[in-house]
């Protein structure tokens, strides 16, 4: 207890000693405080860190995060702290390097993961160097986790089209077609409402992360699909898509994902999912020349390198370049 008491009274100082003298107040410390024993009194009142908690997630909140996000930064936060077992005011960056390291040894959780772990922490403790609970965010010093760069699948025109013919009903068509001429999220295309479509324009506008809003683009097979789905629908839900039986319900995420990896397994597609549209058009729209700028734009990117690592370069646009430019 005395230590961590030297510890908070050296941070307190930090900002009006240079080393030497931080050095010889740390002598004097030990000194004074040689014969002295301090018990830490109890409290009664609700965990401290909790209530730091509480008010970061508030100030995220504020800025836009998602109920998913926050939950995420919630869990991700409770169970570090909980495992570290320190005030948060004394967490070092050894003690978070251990947690990251013995987190990723008996999890077996991946090198990405881990990372995300580390840039909660770093988002965190950043806001507590922020509203002064601390001096210096002891992540400043943990780098971020190198996770080697994984080349993830797209879908060829013919899985495309073999996924549109197989299609039975109306609605997976245009889920299909709507999903893969716009890139949206999975998460954008179930809030859609049919008034929000402008058929006129070939244009929609999707709610996106962060409560953010977008225009998206759609080619003319979509609009026809589209206008062919909801042409016979009989419902007046205001849903864009509903669920094929009564009570025609919006459909939520969970049903656009089962019934995708349905059709995967059924036409024999490796690895069938909502996400996976998204980073074909990413990749097209860079093949075919598309500005990396406009690209962001039109996936609702925050960021840049987000971006990038969606757009994979086309390994057979690689080989014709090399034949082109090298021989």
């Amino acid at each position: 207890m005395i230590e961590i008491l030297m510890n908070e009274i050296e941070q307190a100082m930090i900002p009006a000693l240079n080393n030497e003298q931080l050095s010889q107040l740390r002598k004097v410390m030990e000194f004074t405080f040689r014969n002295i024993s301090v018990t830490e009194k109890e409290q009664t009142e609700q965990n401290v860190d909790d209530r730091i908690v509480e008010k970061f997630l508030a100030a995220k909140r504020v800025e836009g995060c998602s109920d998913k996000s926050m939950h995420y930064y919630q869990s991700t936060l409770n169970n570090a702290l909980r495992k570290v077992g320190k005030d948060v005011k004394h967490i070092t960056t050894d003690d978070l390097r251990t947690y990251l390291d013995e987190y990723q040894q008996t999890s077996g959780a991946s090198r990405v993961t881990v990372d995300n772990i580390r840039r909660i922490l770093s988002s965190f403790f950043s806001w507590l160097e922020d509203e002064s609970y601390i001096i210096k965010s002891p992540v400043r010093r943990i780098h971020k986790v190198k996770t080697g760069k994984i080349v993830k699948e797209t879908y060829s025109d013919e899985a495309l089209e073999r996924m549109r013919d197989y299609c039975d009903t109306a609605r997976d068509l245009a889920i299909i077609d709507i999903l893969a001429s716009t890139g949206m999220r999975v998460g954008e295309l179930v809030k859609l409402n049919r008034n929000d479509i402008d058929f006129q324009n070939r244009e929609c506008v999707v709610t996106g992360k962060g409560n953010k809003q977008r225009k998206v683009y759609f080619d003319a097979r979509t609009k026809i699909h589209l206008q062919n789905y909801l042409s016979e629908r009989t419902d007046d839900n205001e849903a864009l898509f509903v669920t094929l039986l009564a009570p025609y319900n919006r459909l939520q995420i969970s049903g656009v994902e089962i019934r995708l990896r349905q059709l995967g397994r059924e036409l024999n597609i490796h690895k069938v999912h909502p996400h996976k549209f998204r980073r074909t058009l990413a990749t097209m729209a860079i093949d075919k020349g598309m500005p990396i700028e406009q690209v962001q734009h039109l996936l609702g990117h925050q960021s840049l390198d987000t971006t990038l690592q969606y757009a994979m370069v086309n390994q057979a646009n690689v080989k014709l370049s090399h034949r082109k430019f090298i021989g």
